[in-house]
């Protein structure tokens, strides 16, 4: 029997999705566009709703269709190439800097604004820390209930939230759209574009989209293409929320001029936005759904990490993984984050477009009988443009390869110029893989 899942249990999928991928990140991206834009804000957010949401439903529906996990599609290159990615992907979004950062920025917008100037932070901050990830912990301990806690919920208390947010910044809007700032007043929508790019979402669709396979075949579904088919309609619900969130967020961020001013980040302009809106009881709204944000997040990034590591390494089980993920990192998120951001970044921006290529490439998979040559050219091609922007973040004296970079790639300044160096190193692996083809038959009659 090919059971399949109810309406129900498809949006419950779709808003575990939905919480996994929205951090403290995707509330703070928006809100800065939407102010910078100002009257060009709608074609700024599509812009940012593009990659922003389209990538990273693509992803996870790159993961569906295969039917199998990062590794997996990686290796389709070449398994070391698959491992070393994988590792490093798990690593750099995981306990070296993503599930840090969602403790230390929960602290700071969360709970921050409530302490007294007299109390010692850092020791609030370890108090804090250790309670925060033995939730996660706790959350994460039993994957199969994933979506019984976060998709029936923390999603629809976060998405409570925000909709009272939303709604009181239309009932008493702060003061009309203002002009666009210089950066969003020629192409708003590849500003926008770029700015949903560099959320870094495409990796972690990537990591968590195993997490949605998983949790509908335990459901009892285990037919490949209804397990596809199902993913992607959890997929499509998480998409909406996220849709609806960042237009919202624009909005706020539009309207905000005239009441806050100008703001250095998107931080201060939510910030401060909900107390123009609700008083003090903004800041504890936006408290709550910060902290929301965060923790669904962790979660999501602590189950898909452990996962991943039980596999590669069977002496250290799921449950072990989990705990000892979430002791090194409630250790990053009060010693060491500074430092792994600045060394994290640069393998982040290096990643991202190998990221991309490669959901693409899973797309055209069929179409280029999966040679292995158009995985390696295509990927290759990406790896030398995007290493380079990733020693340039880390401070490397590149100046001389960038110059180079500039003058004779498109879009290179853009942040990608790795997409048509992407398409020539593929074109070029189809037409190895198509000379081989033609060579072998030839070689065979020769040696009969």
């Amino acid at each position: 029997m090919n059971r399949t899942l109810s309406l129900k249990e498809v949006v419950a999928i779709g808003f575990m999705l939905f919480a996994l991928f929205f951090g403290a990140g995707n509330l703070i991206f928006p809100t800065a566009l939407g102010q910078a834009a100002g009257e060009n804000v709608w074609s700024a957010i599509a812009g940012f709703i593009t990659t922003g949401v389209g990538l990273p439903i693509l992803a996870v529906s790159a993961i569906a269709r295969s039917g199998s996990d990062l590794q997996s599609l990686a290796s389709r290159a070449h398994p070391l190439f698959g491992v070393i990615l994988t590792a490093t992907t798990y690593l750099a979004i995981g306990p070296f800097f993503g599930i840090p950062r969602t403790g230390t920025v929960s602290f700071e917008i969360g709970i921050t604004p409530f302490l007294p100037e007299t109390v010692d932070r850092s020791a609030m901050m370890a108090i804090y820390t250790i309670a925060y990830f033995a939730l996660s912990l706790w959350l994460a301990l039993n994957p199969s209930k994933l979506v019984d806690r976060i998709g029936k919920l923390l999603t629809p208390l976060l998405l409570i939230g925000l909709v009272l947010f939303f709604m009181k910044s239309i009932w008493t809007p702060m003061g009309p759209f203002q002009a666009p700032t210089k950066a969003y007043a020629d192409a708003p929508f590849f500003k926008g574009f770029i700015e949903g790019y560099l959320t870094m979402d495409a990796i972690a669709a990537l990591v968590f989209g195993i997490i949605v396979v998983n949790a509908i075949k335990e459901k009892g579904v285990s037919n490949h293409k209804t397990v596809a088919k199902l993913c992607i309609q959890s997929g499509i619900v998480a998409a909406i929320g996220l849709i609806f969130v960042y237009f919202s967020l624009a909005f706020i961020g539009a309207s905000s001029v005239e009441a806050i001013g100008y703001k250095q980040n998107g931080g201060e302009i939510i910030s401060q936005a909900a107390t123009h809106l609700f008083g003090q009881a903004g800041t504890v709204i936006l408290s709550i759904v910060i902290m929301l944000a965060c923790l669904t997040t962790s979660v999501g990034l602590l189950s898909s990490c452990a996962s991943y590591f039980s596999k590669i390494s069977p002496k250290l089980n799921y449950k072990k993984l989990v705990i000892l993920i979430s002791i090194f990192s409630a250790l990053i998120a009060n010693v060491g984050l500074t430092q792994l951001i600045k060394l994290s970044i640069p393998v982040l921006i290096t990643l991202y477009p190998l990221s991309i290529v490669l959901v693409a490439l899973s797309f055209l998979h069929e179409h280029f009988h999966g040679r292995q040559e158009v995985y390696i050219g295509a990927l290759f091609s990406t790896f030398i443009i995007s290493i380079v922007e990733g020693f340039n973040a880390a401070g490397i004296d590149v100046t001389f390869i960038l110059r180079i970079y500039k003058a004779v790639l498109p879009l290179f300044e853009q942040g990608v110029g790795w997409f048509i160096p992407a398409i020539i190193g593929g074109l070029i692996g189809f037409a190895i893989a198509q000379l081989r083809m033609k060579s072998t038959p030839q070689q065979q009659r020769k040696i009969g």
